[in-house]
């Protein structure tokens, strides 16, 4: 199966990346053969993914329009994309505030961009890796939304990395029809340097892609835990609400000083339309 959807248009791309080559008849949409880099000793490659307005906001934090669909309006050639970082990554991370943004989502290709569901499979299979991802959640407390539909896929694997208090408040989603694992990491905070360690050792995950969201993203960076970074950068403008109501930024929950602010440089930008495309790397590779 070959995917369906027209090609991007590439205007930059310095990407010298050793590592497992995209498949051609996705290049030929992609662009690029975005190659993989390998696994570092103690954690998997790790990729961000996010859509972004004109100014730097991600969601417009209004019930039912919360998700980052809104902020790139459902954008086709960015669903796609979402589609093919899904298809190749070996675990999705996301926090318990994604969960309840989207609670009928299923972190899948298929899921995001039905129109190549068997092209994204396919695309699995070729590159050796399980039929879904493994679906991690991130959360202090274990107060994960009970009627996410996530929980009642009897061939998704789940991880749910918490805190001692919050082991304790998730048991009961191992009694739901999906495989869940309750990973205790911590009295106050979930060790992440050590979920990255587990995940790579004890669940063969050696891509990981993260989703959000942005105090996730803010946590990951400060612990120096990201390698690169996919954003698409939308034809919008959000604006900024009022505290009762905040519209969150790209990272959140973390302030940098100028001396110690990542920095990442810049692989490749494509455009479709009126949407730009970006994808830059930290310094961790």
């Amino acid at each position: 199966m070959h995917p369906t959807l027209s090609p991007f248009t590439p205007l930059f791309d310095d990407d010298t990346t050793d590592g497992a080559a995209l498949a051609p008849e996705f290049q030929a949409v992609y662009g690029s053969g975005w190659r993989i880099p390998l696994a570092h000793p103690t954690r998997p490659y790790t990729f961000m993914n996010f859509a972004t307005s004109r100014d730097g906001r991600v969601s417009f934090n209004l019930p039912g329009q919360s998700s980052g669909g809104d902020i790139s309006d459902f954008n086709p050639h960015d669903q796609w994309l979402m589609g093919l970082l899904r298809a190749r990554c070996d675990a999705v991370l996301m926090g318990d505030g994604t969960m309840r943004v989207v609670p009928d989502h299923l972190w899948t290709a298929e899921f995001i961009y039905p129109p190549d569901a068997e092209a994204f499979a396919a695309l699995r299979r070729a590159e050796g890796r399980a039929p879904a991802p493994l679906q991690v959640f991130l959360t202090l407390h274990g107060d994960l939304l009970a009627e996410a539909v996530v929980f009642d896929q009897p061939d998704f694997h789940i991880v749910i990395a918490t805190t001692h208090h919050g082991a304790a408040a998730a048991r009961p989603f191992q009694a739901r029809p999906a495989r869940v694992d309750i990973l205790d990491l911590g009295e106050e905070g979930v060790d992440l340097p050590r979920l990255m360690t587990i995940l790579l050792n004890e669940y063969g995950v050696q891509s990981l892609l993260v989703e959000g969201g942005p105090r996730v993203y803010g946590a990951l960076l400060a612990a120096g835990l990201v390698d690169d970074e996919f954003v698409t950068f939308c034809p919008i403008v959000v604006g900024m609400a009022p505290a009762a109501a905040p519209r969150p930024s790209l990272v959140e929950g973390v302030a940098f000083r100028p001396e110690n602010a990542p920095r990442s440089r810049l692989l490749s930008l494509r455009r479709a339309g009126n949407h730009l495309f970006l994808r830059s790397r930290y310094s961790t590779l």
